[in-house]
């Protein structure tokens, strides 16, 4: 799916701003009928999450369905053209009115989608634009919730005291996640309305070699004639190419290289009768050879942090302004690569990484996944979403150079249904491979279990492993820790993959110091990515190293967690603590290549 661009054949209004909001009482239930125009409608800020917008356990803790409305007018600029309405993300499910007409639901709270409504908007004209968003999470959503039956992830109570858990089912249910971070909700992605020309370009795929082959294919509606030209960085043209597929060839190729390397970008023009886009894009490969990762065929080293979307009153909101400051960040570290846990993020971050030369892992929201065996996964039709989410991802991102592999998810249980897990997560690991032009690498994120009954993870292109030694196991002894996390590594060394680590590390309040480390403390959290990553740097099938936080985040609220996850490398401020100054002391002496 292309990005919403405006250009001399394209319309692009933005709807963002001020629009109308308010709770449901209770009486809607996802009919079609429209809920009517809200009466006495606080004002919500588009895009950004609803939950810390007003100040009170209402918004704060809200479960259920909300209601976002405004007024559209459709520009007189748009006769004559096709007119759409895009969302870029809206969690977690939707429903789209314009006036009474119902134009589209939408399952998954982290991709686009859009609905055409050329036939019924008429320009110079205006419409009620009415959204309902549901933020509630079960076993039929990606990420995963749990029944109102079930405790809440690190929310469990005493089994003990039995009137607790009576006490629970006799009020109203709440947001119960299997999964730690906030469950934050509504329109926190960018809503356009934009135009085409009747015959327009609706997809472009490209697929390139170090030699300089841009091999493309152009998906268009209506009667034209396709043609795409590549320019370099100053606009000149260095190849071309007529009809919808085809190969074009720039001779002397500027590859795009990871941070502090050259992000060389080429834009690829292309016209399809009156219709036009430009999309940049760069040149360069990825494949998984024996145990390295190659980009442009040399083996690569990942240095970087899990990360979420996640600022004060914006909640999981698009922040230009912050994803700036977070790639800055990431410069001044010295490292050069980030998962996006667990959830795609917004499509300007994606773009933003292409110019930068950071390095993304692209993430599924498949949080969660631990419901007991392929019966049960098949019986609430999660299989079925995961693989459309699969697919919408390729969709969207497919082109980015920046991204570089697919994480099918994160921390399923793969050791108690060992079988039923490869079964699942094997299909949608061939589906991603197929799906994928640029067939990258494709990996799933596992948590911490006996990986010696766990047959799905080895079978990845990268291994990619969350490991808490000294901290949730072998709390604070960090000696025993290394010889635990040591004796892992024997047996990955045996499968002969490349492995990395995807999650490590501490919660760290900032400010609390001791002489003598201990945890929670900011010399813990140093000295443990110290112990940590000198027994990672012996093993020379161990490819990369993404801690876990960049910043500190909001959770639910539990008695693991003091305002939020505190694993954060910085505050949610973005204050560095002291582990941000030793790793980025680490990270710049260690270069992109040929590492080991």
């Amino acid at each position: 799916m292309l990005s919403v661009k405006q250009n001399r054949s394209r319309v692009a209004m933005e709807l963002n701003g001020i629009w109308n909001f308010k709770l449901d009482d209770g009486s809607f239930c996802g009919q079609e009928e429209m809920p009517g125009i809200l009466k006495n409608p606080d004002p919500i800020a588009v895009p950004a999450s609803y939950n810390d917008q007003k100040d009170c356990r209402e918004y704060r803790d809200h479960y259920g369905w909300a209601f976002y409305q405004r007024n559209v007018e459709v520009p007189f600029a748009a006769a004559g053209q096709r007119i759409f309405l895009r969302f870029g993300a809206v969690a977690g499910q939707a429903m789209v009115w314009l006036g009474e007409r119902l134009l589209c639901t939408h399952q998954g709270g982290f991709l686009p989608f859009e609905a055409e409504i050329t036939e019924f908007a008429v320009p110079g004209s205006t419409a009620l634009l009415t959204v309902a968003v549901d933020n509630r999470v079960d076993h039929h959503t990606l990420p995963m919730g749990n029944d109102p039956d079930q405790t809440a992830f690190f929310g469990s109570d005493n089994p003990g005291i039995p009137s607790v858990e009576k006490a629970k089912k006799q009020q109203a249910p709440q947001n119960r996640p299997n999964f730690d971070f906030f469950n934050y909700a509504g329109i926190f992605r960018p809503v356009w309305l934009y135009t085409t020309p009747q015959s327009r370009i609706k997809d472009v795929t490209l697929v390139t070699g170090t030699d300089g082959s841009v091999e493309y294919r152009i998906e268009a509606e209506g009667e034209g004639q396709a043609a795409i030209s590549i320019l370099d960085a100053e606009g000149k043209e260095e190849a071309r190419g007529e009809g919808l597929t085809g190969t074009a060839t720039v001779t002397e190729p500027k590859l795009w290289w990871p941070w502090p390397g050259v992000p060389y970008l080429y834009t690829a023009h292309i016209t399809y009768g009156d219709d036009s886009y430009d999309l940049a894009f760069g040149i360069r490969s990825v494949e998984v050879k024996g145990t390295r990762f190659l980009i442009n065929n040399r083996p690569f080293y990942f240095k970087g942090f899990g990360k979420h979307e996640d600022s004060f009153f914006h909640g999981r909101g698009l922040d230009n302004c912050l994803n700036v400051k977070d790639v800055n960040l990431i410069h001044w570290l010295g490292a050069n690569s980030f998962r996006t846990s667990h959830y795609p993020y917004a499509e300007e971050m994606y773009d933003l990484c292409d110019r930068e030369g950071i390095v993304i892992i692209d993430e599924t929201p498949a949080v969660g996944v631990n419901m007991g065996g392929r019966d049960n996964v098949y019986k609430y039709g999660t299989m079925a979403h995961h693989r459309q989410v699969i697919e919408d991802l390729v969709d969207r991102d497919k082109n980015h150079p920046s991204v570089v592999m697919w994480s099918l998810g994160n921390e399923p249980d793969l050791e108690h249904f060992p079988q039923d897990a490869y079964d699942y997560w094997h299909e949608l690991y061939e589906l991603a491979h197929t799906k994928d032009p640029q067939n990258r690498p494709v990996t799933l994120v596992c948590c911490q279990n006996d990986y010696t009954k766990d047959i799905t993870s080895r079978t990845m292109d990268v291994v990619c492993l969350n490991r808490y030694y000294g901290w949730y196991n072998l709390s604070g002894d960090l000696d025993a820790a290394c010889n635990g996390w040591n004796m892992e590594l024997d047996f990955w060394q045996e499968q002969e993959k490349p492995v990395m680590l995807t999650e490590y590390g501490a919660d760290t309040v900032a400010g609390m110091h001791q002489i003598v480390p201990g945890m929670f403390s900011e010399e813990f959290q140093a000295e443990y990515y110290e112990r940590i990553n000198a027994e990672c740097d012996k093993r020379s099938f161990f490819i990369g190293e993404q801690i876990w936080n960049f910043a500190d985040f909001a959770t639910i609220q539990g008695p693991m967690r003091v305002v939020g996850n505190r694993k954060g490398i910085f505050t949610r401020e973005r204050t560095p603590k002291l582990a941000a100054h030793s790793l980025r002391s680490r990270w710049n002496k260690i270069p992109n290549f040929y590492y080991k």
